[in-house]
């Protein structure tokens, strides 16, 4: 399933980031976003981009289309 796909509250665990661009990957990894981590979405914008989502106890605003390329599993 895709992070983007998650409704508001839901949990799941990043299995993969590897469609992700190199650069766009490394910055979210350096936020603490790696596989094998919860995540929470924690809002989603009034018209669905962007959304906030909590890792490691920080919360990160995504785009929807970069959402869309990382792969969670729901827990």
């Amino acid at each position: 399933m895709k992070l983007s796909e998650l409704s508001c509250g839901a949990n799941g665990i990043v299995t993969s980031l590897s469609e992700l661009p190199s650069a766009t990957r490394k910055k979210l990894m350096v936020m603490g976003m790696l596989p094998d981590t919860q995540v929470t979405v924690v809002r989603l914008a009034p018209l669905g981009d962007p959304l906030q989502v909590r890792v490691r106890g920080v919360d990160i605003a995504l785009r929807k289309q970069i959402a869309a390329n990382i792969e969670v599993e729901v827990r």
